[in-house]
């Protein structure tokens, strides 16, 4: 039997799109790491390369969903170059910035200006809906995007880190600008995929944030995003605890593979039943996931520990994205996609702040009951807006498996 990937590719175009947003979202993954490695060489002030960082985070979470509101309004090539070029010479700026040693307000001005890159994977999801939408191989789609994902945050902190320590310090976030532009212009240069815009008329330019599934869904991703963002930053206080600071990247792949394995292996799957189920399942899996990881005391069971709890991540966040085409109008689609990730950012840096400051008091053992907590308020905010997504938007047709579970219900 043919694999549902290979099957995937045979809409035209398909293959062109899915390379061009695999190259614009290595920045992702590249961009904060490799700032926070050249800030650390050029000038050995980690506070101010993680406070840099956090900057670029913090402002592609609030102007990320206005770009792709833009976007569904007026097409991605009209918006997404303009808003690129703006990215790439704010990166520019800042690393001339930190090569000239200029005011550290200099460097927090162009890192906010970084933060107008475009969701490159919100972009390429919606080439997928409009060419597969409401049929089984978009769930297959989503399954892929998700493996890639997972593909970027496990080889581009390599690269960045990599390439700014062995070759020179602003090589790492260069790469990343390189990858950007490349994507964009390769994305933008596809018209034939390109989703159509749906200008919008007067009285109906509200965000689709309005829209009470998504508020749901978004809520709890800021906490899920926290249990990214601590587990990244106290894994590497652990591993430095007990003398292998290096280790804890081989850990942190991990748990990204843990990830990937289960995206690759969920996307051959056909399951039934309403998606809004698995989602609420895969929360609960993810917040449970933490709990063994107050209870690990050395790098090798903290490795298992962390590939376990990697494996619900991916089926999670492709059921999100189902859920997000069920609860967000069509015209707001890439916006939707947008916001989701906007709320894992913004749970990123609070997790990472937090955790930071629970490792300075109580050392990093004590620092895994961050993400514990995390886990918790994500399991408590999926379970009170469990009727919200049970409830699709008003005119939305759903997903294949609401469609059977109607047609069952009607044979019935």
């Amino acid at each position: 039997m043919p694999s549902p990937y290979r099957a995937l590719f045979a809409a035209p175009g398909s293959k062109g799109f899915s390379a061009a947003g695999f190259l614009g979202r290595m920045p992702l993954s590249m961009m904060g790491i490799g700032v926070v490695t050249m800030i650390s060489q050029i000038s050995g002030r980690y506070g101010l390369a993680g406070a840099l960082s956090a900057t670029i985070a913090l402002a592609a979470a609030a102007i990320g969903p206005q770009v792709s509101r833009l976007v569904d309004l007026h097409g991605q090539r009209r918006v997404l170059r303009p808003a690129t070029l703006v990215a790439l010479t704010a990166a520019a700026g800042l690393l001339l910035a930190a090569r000239m040693e200029w005011p550290d307000w200099v460097l927090f001005v162009c890192a906010a200006g970084i933060g107008t890159v475009p969701s490159l994977g919100a972009m390429v999801r919606a080439r997928w809906a409009a060419v597969y939408r409401g049929t089984p191989q978009l769930h297959t789609a989503y399954s892929f995007e998700s493996v890639v994902d997972e593909v970027c945050f496990i080889i581009g902190p390599i690269i960045s880190i990599g390439l700014s320590t062995a070759w020179f310090p602003e090589a790492g976030p260069l790469l990343a600008a390189c990858f950007l532009a490349t994507g964009v212009l390769w994305l933008t240069a596809q018209r034939a995929t390109e989703p159509e815009p749906h200008p919008r008329a007067p009285g109906r330019q509200g965000s689709a944030l309005r829209a009470a599934g998504l508020q749901v869904l978004v809520a709890t991703f800021v906490a899920t995003g926290a249990i990214f963002g601590s587990v990244d930053v106290v894994t590497v206080a652990f591993a430095e605890e007990r003398g292998h600071k290096a280790g804890a990247s081989v850990v942190l792949a991990l748990y990204a593979a843990g990830s990937c394995l289960a995206g690759a292996v969920f996307g051959l799957l056909r399951l039934g039943g309403r998606p809004e189920r698995r989602w609420l399942l895969g929360v609960c899996a993810m917040g449970v996931s933490m709990i063994p990881l107050l209870l690990v005391g050395n790098l090798p069971l903290l490795a298992v520990a962390l590939f376990l709890a990697g494996l619900s991540i991916a089926p999670t966040m492709i059921t999100t994205m189902s859920l997000i085409e069920e609860h967000v109008p069509r015209a707001k689609l890439t916006e939707g996609m947008t916001w989701v990730s906007t709320g894992l950012a913004v749970g990123v840096a609070l997790g990472s702040s937090a955790a930071g400051w629970v490792i300075d008091a109580a050392g990093a053992r004590a620092g895994y009951g961050v993400p514990v907590v995390s886990g918790a308020v994500a399991v408590a905010v999926g379970f009170l807006g469990y009727r919200r997504l049970s409830r699709p938007a008003p005119g939305r047709g759903g997903t294949v498996e609401h469609h059977n579970e109607r047609e069952e219900r009607h044979v019935a």
